[in-house]
């Protein structure tokens, strides 16, 4: 009996404990159950996530044989650095070239400007010798002795006053072609130096570019070249990776995307670092598609063997510049992402208010972002032409001087030409025949 008993109550222990496991694990699967619901309600998590940066490939600039690198992979760079330098001969030959021809130009176009006052000078010497003759005709039209001056003497000089004349008018035909081309303007202006100017520009450009420079900040990767390799325009060099300025392209499934919005808070834990560290990033945007509709090939849905899958869209989420330094990372590393979207966020609020308020939001991070950092301009170019337009400067002071050229702002104009009246010719009688007395012979004395 006692056995019996002894029997019952341990199967009753023993059902007791099995009722006890059985309500632990249901009250724990609950608690999990329960977590995981909040957790999908509040946050959206993917592990199809990386980190990204910008990958800046240098590219040569111009022609040339690689006579030095000054960079080498994993090594940072600051803006402007010289990474690759070019065997630069000819293009120093070609620059010496544009700046003769610059110069010799200038000469040529002050030359001009001499030309107009030479030619100005030819006129008014000829006014002087038409304005001699006029006044030969007058006084020959004055003499009131018959016979005085010769019908001769007058066509002559009435000739020679139309000659004057012809010749005046050439000489201002011919100014008016030579002002033409220095009216209102400048020798520096002038259309003739502007044009060898901007081929000393190019020559001195491809001088310049025989340095192949930095662009931004960043860690040098990828390096291709090497010394002795015959290079163009366009060639890839090297990449620059600038590591402070990251962000995270998270790929979420479309069916989360709708409660996705920018401005939203993410957290990022990196395969790199474990479970320890933890970044915080704010969503910036999303992606106008699919990663397939950008793919090499992308797909044809038309096709007959039609297959239905949930496609992820990529969603760009910034980083914290505090944290990237504190423990930095790289392009390429995998993460385990989470956006929230719960708590309010993005709640509350129509669709489209909601899709406005987070575009405002995320272009004024993007403003924030774009202002603080310069990878999105650079002025390690600026200073190339500013460089060749001093010289070029230089250039044109140095062969121009005020003798030269005086550079009026715009030269006289001849005054027009003046009708010439040739006075009337003179009326000359023929001069009688002088009479002789004729002598008679001498008589006796």
């Amino acid at each position: 009996m006692e056995r019996r008993q002894r029997s019952q109550e341990i199967r009753t222990g023993r059902r007791w404990r099995f009722l006890l496991v059985v309500g632990l694990l249901l009250v724990g699967s609950a608690v999990v159950g329960l977590s995981l619901w909040q957790e999908g309600r509040d946050w959206v998590r993917t592990d199809d996530a990386y980190v990204t940066g910008h990958v800046v490939v240098v590219k040569a600039q111009a022609a040339g044989t690689v006579t030095e690198i000054l960079a080498e992979n994993t090594e940072q760079v600051p803006a402007g650095a010289v990474l690759v330098r070019l065997e630069a001969t000819r293009a120093q030959i070609a620059v010496d070239e544009a700046e003769a021809t610059l110069a010799g130009t200038v000469r040529r176009v002050a030359g001009l400007y001499s030309a107009v006052e030479a030619i100005r000078a030819r006129i008014g010497a000829e006014e002087a010798a038409l304005a001699r003759v006029r006044h030969d005709l007058a006084r020959y039209g004055n003499v009131d002795r018959p016979g005085a001056i010769s019908a001769q003497q007058v066509q002559n000089a009435t000739d020679e006053a139309r000659a004057i004349e012809a010749r005046i008018r050439e000489r201002r035909a011919e100014l008016q072609g030579a002002e033409a081309q220095i009216a209102n303007i400048d020798t520096a202006h002038h259309p003739e130096v502007l044009k060898a100017a901007a081929a000393f520009e190019r020559a001195y450009l491809e001088w310049v570019r025989q340095e192949v420079r930095a662009p931004i900040p960043g860690v040098v990767a990828r390096r291709r070249v090497a010394v002795g390799d015959q290079v163009v325009a366009g060639t890839p060099l090297l990449a620059v990776v600038p590591l402070d300025h990251l962000w995270v392209e998270a790929n979420v499934k479309e069916t989360d995307l709708a409660r996705i919005l920018p401005g939203q808070a993410a957290e990022i834990r990196v395969d790199a670092y474990g479970a320890g560290r933890l970044y915080h990033g704010t969503v910036e945007g999303i992606h106008p598609g699919t990663g397939s509709v950008f793919a090499l090939l992308p797909p044809e849905y038309a096709t007959g063997n039609y297959v239905h899958i949930v496609e992820r869209v990529p969603v760009r989420i910034a980083l914290r510049p505090e944290e990237l330094a504190e423990a930095p990372l790289r392009p390429g590393l995998s993460t385990l992402t989470r956006i929230a979207v719960g708590k309010g966020q993005g709640q509350g609020q129509g669709e489209g208010q909601g899709e406005a308020s987070g575009s405002a939001l995320a272009s004024r991070t993007r403003a924030g972002r774009l202002a603080a950092t310069g990878l999105y301009r650079t002025e390690v170019f600026a200073d190339e032409i500013a460089g060749a337009r001093g010289r070029i400067a230089a250039i044109v002071s140095a062969n121009l001087s005020a003798n030269l050229a005086p550079n009026p702002a715009a030269p006289p104009t001849a005054p027009p030409t003046a009708q010439i009246s040739t006075p009337p010719v003179p009326r000359t009688e023929p001069h009688p025949p002088e009479k002789h007395p004729t002598k008679g012979p001498k008589g006796p004395r």
